[in-house]
């Protein structure tokens, strides 16, 4: 291929981040958020060997077949994001094809996404080829949780909110918050983790023959919650630091909506432990500790590079 022809293959991509850019960052991370929903939804509903091999989804069929009932169908589709996660991450660095020296930062965040899409297949398949041992179950998730965070260092870079090429002007911040927020995020980390070793205890095995990791489910449930109350109280430092300084913009949104979260994913967690964990809030309580992770990335990402007063 000629340069001549590979500079009108390119000419109608983006040369400065644009709308585009936006959508598709966007739709990193809504898809690594969804995905996070699905593979709960297998879990919950006992499908995780609905496809009982892989890379196929029986020893004769790629897909799933009627004899696989709903398990199948709900286990494939969840296979099957895979391939739309793949396909945003391609057209992600697609656009950014013009950009890629000059916006490093969005090019290399797009292959790490693309990177690891393939891999967070092969430990899915793993899962499988080991009748959901519930370590490489909450790797599996763990890896999707780490893509969360890539997704929204992607977005915040897209939109200028963050980064050496950020565009918009944050209010001064107290010196305190950069380290409080961070500190929040790793707590907010530790919490996932832990939630990890908890659900590995737990009845929601993903199959009724599928092994447990031998924890004390309750003891753990409490060592679980101590990261937890930290996330609470830096969140509510973040909160009270930033309404009595009137600071307003996107920090104070974003520390609003890392409260918020931080509140109902209580409120979820202490719910299903009195109630015999019921699967429905199960499943919120991950939809929840993903978007959770994401507001906590957010607060620390715009506090790192917001001016000290």
């Amino acid at each position: 291929m000629t340069d001549t022809t590979l500079t009108r293959l390119t000419s109608w991509l983006p040369r400065k981040v644009d709308g585009r850019i936006r959508a598709m960052a966007i739709a990193s991370l809504v898809g690594q958020i969804v995905l996070i929903l699905t593979g709960g939804a297998v879990r919950l509903t006992s499908s995780g060997l609905g496809c009982p091999t892989w890379p196929r989804c029986t020893a004769q069929s790629i897909t799933t077949t009627p004899e696989m009932g709903v398990h199948g169908i709900i286990e494939f589709g969840n296979r099957l994001l895979t391939f739309a996660l793949t396909a945003v991450a391609v057209v992600m660095l697609v656009m950014l094809w013009n950009l890629r020296k000059e916006r490093k930062d969005l090019f290399w965040l797009a292959v790490g996404l693309l990177a690891s899409v393939p891999a967070q297949a092969v430990i899915g398949g793993i899962t499988v080829l080991t009748h959901l041992n519930p370590w490489i179950v909450g790797l599996h998730f763990l890896v999707s949780m780490a893509l969360v965070v890539l997704s929204m260092l992607l977005v915040n870079r897209a939109y200028g909110r963050a980064g050496r090429f950020m565009d918009r002007v944050h209010p001064a911040l107290p010196g305190s918050m950069a380290p409080a927020t961070l500190a929040t995020a790793l707590a907010t980390a530790a919490a996932v983790v832990l939630g990890v070793t908890v659900t590995g205890a737990g009845p929601h095995a993903g199959d009724a023959n599928a092994p447990r990791n031998g924890l004390d489910w309750d003891l753990f449930s409490h060592i679980h919650a101590v990261p937890a109350y930290l996330v609470l109280f830096g969140a509510l430092f973040a909160v009270v630091a930033t309404l009595s300084r009137r600071i307003r913009g996107s920090f104070r949104n974003g520390v609003l909506t890392l409260l918020g979260l931080t509140v109902l994913q209580a409120a979820l967690g202490i719910t299903q432990y009195y109630t015999g964990i019921p699967a429905l809030l199960v499943a919120a309580h991950m939809l929840v500790s993903a978007l959770l992770m994401a507001a906590a990335v957010n607060a620390a990402d715009i506090a790192r590079y917001s001016p000290k007063a």
